[in-house]
């Protein structure tokens, strides 16, 4: 048995709209917290107009107010979009609001294309290039008060909030390893390094005061519902925002569909398959197989799951269906 964790991005449905795509991770949230979830994350992505989680910390601070015990936090920020500073405060300020619950995950890719980084950072280069030293220096922002030092977070000092390492190559297992900091794979949409990356992080970790022993969180992307049919069917939902993204098409998270035949071409469904293969669709029985031998695989320490479908009561019946399987280790 293994812990669940949910990673939301706060689909803005076709035919919904901001607000309610708010409302809709709230409620997430609070039925992940009653069934036992360890984490519910939020991640930082800009200008797609199907992810309402740009502002990550608001969020954050959103679902935290709406519930009470379940681990909140970010998979991820990314932090190059960011000065170390503004992040110690604003994650020092969800601590203080929700002490003990709240998790940091950082990843060093910018969470969208690459005008809109530049709008965000203007120097994309040193963004990427600092990313070990910000990391450092945020671990020092929001570690124990130093009179030496001549910055101060204000929140954000004494915070202690835990910080993951976040990524989808082996850049992060190396960086997670050497700092001794858990660590998350992006399996759920960047499956080709994975195994190699977790064996490079456990072979190569160092213990810290943060960590005695390695941690690995994998993620998949999951749509449970009654039958393997019905799940497939609103699987299609992500399906068909892959091949927007790949063909630089930015919309609302799209509505299912009976076949993705007439959507995508040969090359395409080639591509999406092989992205989304660690997927977990089907009925909780499909599920539990599908999931029970990538954890076998993987030897995971736990698991996020997304799941990106477009109805809500759709959404929160996965939820429910995930929770029942009896590999999940449920949070106390």
């Amino acid at each position: 048995m293994v812990p669940f964790s949910i990673l939301d991005l706060s689909p803005v449905a076709e035919g919904s709209n901001i607000r309610q795509s708010l409302e809709s991770s709230k409620r997430m949230a609070q039925m992940a917290e009653a069934l036992g979830y360890k984490r519910f994350w939020l991640a930082e992505h800009h200008g797609m107009p199907g992810i309402a989680s740009a502002a990550t910390a608001v969020v954050i601070g959103h679902v935290g107010a709406a519930t009470s015990r379940i681990r909140i936090g970010s998979g991820g920020v990314m932090l190059p979009n960011h000065s170390p500073l503004v992040i110690a405060e604003q994650f020092g300020t969800l601590e203080a609001l929700f002490p003990g619950r709240v998790d940091l995950g950082l990843g060093r890719a910018p969470g969208t294309d690459m005008r809109t980084a530049r709008a965000l950072r203007r120097n994309l280069d040193a963004g990427a290039e600092n990313f070990p030293n910000d990391v450092v220096e945020l671990q020092r922002l929001l570690g124990p008060f130093d009179e030496s030092q001549p910055i101060l977070a204000v929140p954000g000092t004494d915070a202690r909030v835990p910080i993951w390492l976040l990524g989808s190559s082996l850049y992060s297992a190396h960086l997670a390893a050497a700092l001794g900091l858990p660590y998350a794979f992006a399996s759920h949409f960047a499956p080709d390094s994975l195994l190699d990356a977790i064996e490079l992080y456990r072979s190569r970790f160092t213990p810290s005061e943060t960590l005695a022993e390695p941690y690995v969180m994998v993620g998949v992307m999951g749509a449970l519902a009654e039958t393997d049919a019905e799940a497939q069917r609103l699987f299609t939902s992500s399906q068909q925002q892959f091949v927007n993204l790949r063909r630089n098409v930015r919309t609302p998270f799209p509505r299912p569909v009976d076949s993705m035949e007439d959507i995508w071409t040969p090359m395409e469904k080639l591509t999406v398959e092989h992205t989304l293969r660690y997927a977990v669709v089907g009925s909780p029985k499909t599920g539990e197989q599908k999931l029970a031998a990538f954890v076998k695989e993987t030897q995971a320490d736990e698991v996020i799951i997304s799941m990106p479908i477009h109805d809500i009561e759709a959404r929160l019946r996965s939820v429910e269906l995930f929770a029942g399987l009896p590999l999940m280790e449920k949070a106390t």
